[in-house]
């Protein structure tokens, strides 16, 4: 990894969130340390992973809501105003199992259409775990309580609750697939 692209995505997602956001922030910051923890698992990807980690709630930044999902808006920020490679606004889109909530949000048809999902899956799973083992505040938790975590700020009944409510066996099953490869590696 020579870090070019890192770098770069760094100064992006500091550029977007740290003034107007700053704990949205601090979770990508966290979500980052993350990606760096695991980056043994996706290779010659680590780079790419450390990047989309980073960049992943870019689209929460004020100034770039459009549709109000932030996935779609971040990666399309990514792609039409940097023109971010592929891959990486692919996995931004997508990260922590997306597509389901733009199904609640009546926008799946183009997230499908404009992102299609990477077909990596460790590294769609190595950017769940990472998302989904990071509290707000950039601090390392466990799945669960992530899961809990977000339920209660948006509510059970919320779009995002309901969301969260269906993702939740999806986002389960990456983050065992991610722990038991952790797990495998060798000491």
């Amino acid at each position: 990894m020579n870090g070019t692209l890192a770098v770069w995505a760094h100064t992006v997602a500091e550029a977007e969130l740290r003034g107007p956001l700053p704990r949205r922030w601090l979770h990508s910051l966290g979500v980052s340390q993350r990606a760096a923890e695991i980056a043994e698992l996706v290779e010659g990807d680590a780079e790419l992973l450390a990047s989309a980690a980073v960049l992943h709630d870019v689209g929460y930044a004020p100034r770039l809501t459009v549709t109000g999902f932030h996935p779609l808006d971040g990666a399309r920020f990514l792609r039409e105003t940097h023109a971010a490679e592929e891959r990486l606004t692919r996995l931004v889109a997508n990260h922590s199992f997306a597509l389901l909530e733009a199904e609640e949000r009546g926008l799946r048809a183009v997230l499908e259409a404009e992102f299609p999902l990477l077909d990596d899956q460790r590294l769609v799973d190595a950017l769940v775990y990472c998302d989904m083992t990071t509290t707000p505040d950039g601090e390392v938790t466990s799945a669960d309580a992530r899961l809990a975590e977000i339920t209660g700020r948006y509510g059970s009944d919320s779009l995002v609750g309901r969301f969260i409510r269906r993702a939740s066996p999806e986002i389960l099953a990456a983050v065992g697939r991610v722990e038991a490869a952790l797990a495998a590696q060798p000491r």
